[in-house]
This record gives structure tokens, C-alpha cells and sequence, in this order.
């Protein structure tokens, strides 16, 4: 009799177990619907509120007076960089070379100490004037047409001064949360249609920081745009450096692995710019419209022949004393093995929980890295 007793009581508490972990579960499904649900009927916004254009450009005098962010010596400071003025313990490494019919592209880079990685890129783009190229460049309503990263431009403020443009631009990413840089730019004209253009990360009252973006707190980028002698042809050798919080090799690997079909979907995007009307949709007053003179002691410093921008793509040889045979036939070390898989878990945090994709990026991290030091023991053992 007790033992049946016993019995029936586990029935009844296996049977109570069951509906209350139906329950919980029907309540789960629910919830889960109903957000959905929610999210599809009342969308919640995830463009940049701030200031129009309208009003920013509408300012008080006293307020549209921005101080001198971009000077002169940050001119000199691009026309060094694309002159390729590196440190003592600085060297490029060849990134991409690449061309086709109306396109040819061209990118290294070099890993300074304690800052972020610097790039320097050469694009020549066939049949196309350099005002058309730097007004393409400039264009930022029409980049968000075709640049899908883009997700909303705003220009801040503008001086009509000295031409110091502030605007905020909002980039999304794949897995990452979405970058908001608030920057400042200028543009220059020297002698023989050349134009440059430099920009620099800033702050402006018009952009409080929001939690739902991260605020690229380093930027440091620019472009010379010039005529190719001898042809109808424009070429963009362009500067860029940025800490937008990412690993420092992951961000390598996806500037090689995208950064090709990324300037392909551009040259189709200038073809199409210099077809079309551009209807006056951008500010009527910008830095495009108020460029400066290049000021003549850096008009002069800047001579560089392009046959020597393509010669210095070549690859440099490290200067250290080990012998070359000693350097080439390493194999991975244990420091590159743990550093390999630290990546493969940052790239699955990264993810999100999608681990196909996430392992997909790392083993293309190190297969690239084992492939390199690869073809540098067969390069040695043939030497």
C-alpha cells in the first residue's frame, strides 16, 4: 500500500513537471512571436538623428566659425605620407595589385609601432577627368546610392572662412556594431589640376556619442588626385590610417579579401556619375565649393613621377642580420599558434554564435598566414 502510494505521488510530480515545462515553454514561444511581432509592426529607427543640413548650415556667424582643425601642416603631413616618409623600423608590405580594362589598383601597407595600421593605395581610373574623380569622391549623397556601408551622411558644419567641413557619416559592417565618425575635412588645388584632400576625427556639439554606435575616436586619411601625363586617365593615390577598435590582423585580412571588389563596385559607380544629372541635393555651400590654394612651398615638394610610385610597390627585404636562409625555413611558431586561435575565438564572439562563419574568417586568417610562410620555405630551398 505505501509503496503504491510512493508511485502514484512520482506519477503526479512527473506529471506536474511535464505541464509546467509546457507551460514555460508555450510562454517562451509566445513572448517570442510577440516580439517579433512588435519589431515588424512599430520598426524601431536606427538612422542618425541630428541637426539637417539645413540647419547646420543656418548657424549664427559667431557659431559657423570653426577653428583651424585641418591646417597646412596636416597638407604637409599627407604629401610626406604619400611620398612614402616612413620611420627607421617602418616597411611596406605589398597588399594587392590588380587591374583590368578601365581600372588598375594598387595597395600596401606598413604596421607603425603602437598606432594603427597605415595604407597607402594608388587607383588610376580610365577616361575620366580629375574634377569629375574629385567631384565623385566628394559626393556624399551619391555614395550612399552605392556604397552600402553608408547607412546616413550628415554635414555638421562649415566654414566659409578657411573651407573646414565637419559632417557625420554612419558605417555598418558585417558582425560588427555599427562606426560613427565625426569628422573634418579640407580641400586644396595645386598647380596642374591636382587637387588633395585631407580628413581628421573631431568632435562637435551637433553629435553626442549614442551607446548604440562606436565612435571611431583615430582617423587620419587623405587623397592627391592628378592627371596620368599622356593619357586620359585620373589617378587617386590616397593615405588612409583608422583605430575603429577591430584586431589588427583581422583587419588586414578583410581589407585583402574585400577590398578588390569593393574598388570594382566603385569604378562602375563613377561610370554612372559621369552619365547622370546630379541634382543640387548636398549642401549648396561645402568644402567642394570653397577649396583652397595649395600653399607654394608644398606646391613645389610634391614632384613625384608616377613610373616611381609603381616601382615603389616593390616588396621590401627585412634589414635585420638573421641569415636569410634562417628567416625563410621557420615554421609556425607557438606564439603564432596561440595567436591563431585567440583569433578564431574573437572572430566566433565576433559572429555572434553564427561558429560556421566566424571559422570560416579565421581559417582563412591562418591559411593565409601558413601559406605565406610557405611559399618562403620553397622560395629558399630553391634559392
Amino acid at each position: 500500500m505505501g509503496m503504491m502510494a510512493s508511485v502514484s505521488s512520482m506519477e503526479f510530480w512527473c506529471i506536474l513537471n511535464l505541464r509546467a515545462t509546457l507551460i514555460t515553454l508555450l510562454l517562451l514561444l509566445f513572448f517570442h512571436l510577440s516580439k517579433k511581432l512588435y519589431s515588424k509592426f512599430f520598426p524601431r529607427s536606427s538612422v542618425l538623428h541630428l541637426p539637417s543640413p539645413s540647419s547646420s548650415t543656418s548657424l549664427p556667424e559667431s557659431q559657423s566659425r570653426i577653428p583651424e582643425i585641418v591646417s597646412d601642416s596636416d597638407l604637409k603631413f599627407l604629401i610626406d605620407n604619400l611620398d612614402e616618409k616612413l620611420d627607421e623600423d617602418e616597411k611596406w608590405e605589398t597588399v594587392i595589385d590588380k587591374k583590368t580594362n578601365s581600372l588598375s589598383y594598387k595597395a600596401k601597407c606598413c604596421r607603425p609601432k603602437n598606432k594603427p595600421l597605415k595604407y597607402l593605395s594608388t587607383t588610376v581610373f580610365e577616361g575620366c577627368s580629375p574634377e569629375l574623380l574629385r567631384n565623385f569622391y566628394m559626393d556624399n549623397d551619391y555614395r550612399k546610392q552605392w556604397d552600402k556601408t553608408v547607412i546616413d551622411h550628415v554635414q555638421l558644419q562649415m566654414n566659409t572662412t578657411n573651407g573646414i567641413e565637419i559632417g557625420c557619416t554612419i558605417k555598418k559592417f558585417p558582425l560588427l556594431t555599427p562606426r560613427e565618425y565625426v569628422l573634418a575635412w579640407r580641400l586644396w588645388e595645386g598647380k596642374d589640376r591636382t587637387f588633395y584632400c585631407f580628413i581628421k576625427e573631431c568632435e562637435h556639439p551637433s553629435a553626442p556619442r549614442q551607446k548604440k554606435y562606436v565612435r571611431v575616436g583615430y582617423f587620419r586619411s587623405g587623397w592627391q588626385i592628378r592627371k596620368v601625363p599622356g593619357r586620359d586617365a585620373s589617378e587617386i593615390r590616397m593615405f588612409h590610417q583608422e583605430d575603429a577598435g577591430l584586431n589588427v590582423e583581422m583587419a588586414k585580412l578583410a581589407f585583402a579579401k574585400g577590398i578588390w571588389s569593393y574598388v570594382c563596385k566603385m569604378d562602375n559607380a563613377l561610370r554612372k556619375y559621369a552619365v547622370i544629372s546630379h541634382p543640387l541635393t548636398s549642401p549648396s555651400v561645402s568644402s567642394s565649393t570653397l577649396i583652397q590654394k595649395v600653399p607654394p612651398e608644398l606646391d613645389m615638394i610634391n614632384g613625384d613621377a608616377l613610373p616611381a610610385a609603381s616601382a615603389s610597390m616593390a616588396t621590401f627585404e627585412p634589414v635585420n642580420d638573421e641569415p636569410r636562409e634562417k628567416r625563410l625555413s621557420r615554421k609556425p611558431s607557438k606564439k603564432f599558434v596561440a595567436k591563431s586561435l585567440l583569433v578564431i575565438g574573437g572572430v566566433i564572439c565576433l559572429s555572434r554564435g553564427h561558429c560556421g562563419l566566424g571559422a570560416k574568417v579565421a581559417m582563412a586568417y591562418i591559411l593565409t598566414k601558413l601559406r605565406k610562410r610557405g611559399d618562403r620555405s620553397s622560395q629558399s630551398m630553391q634559392t
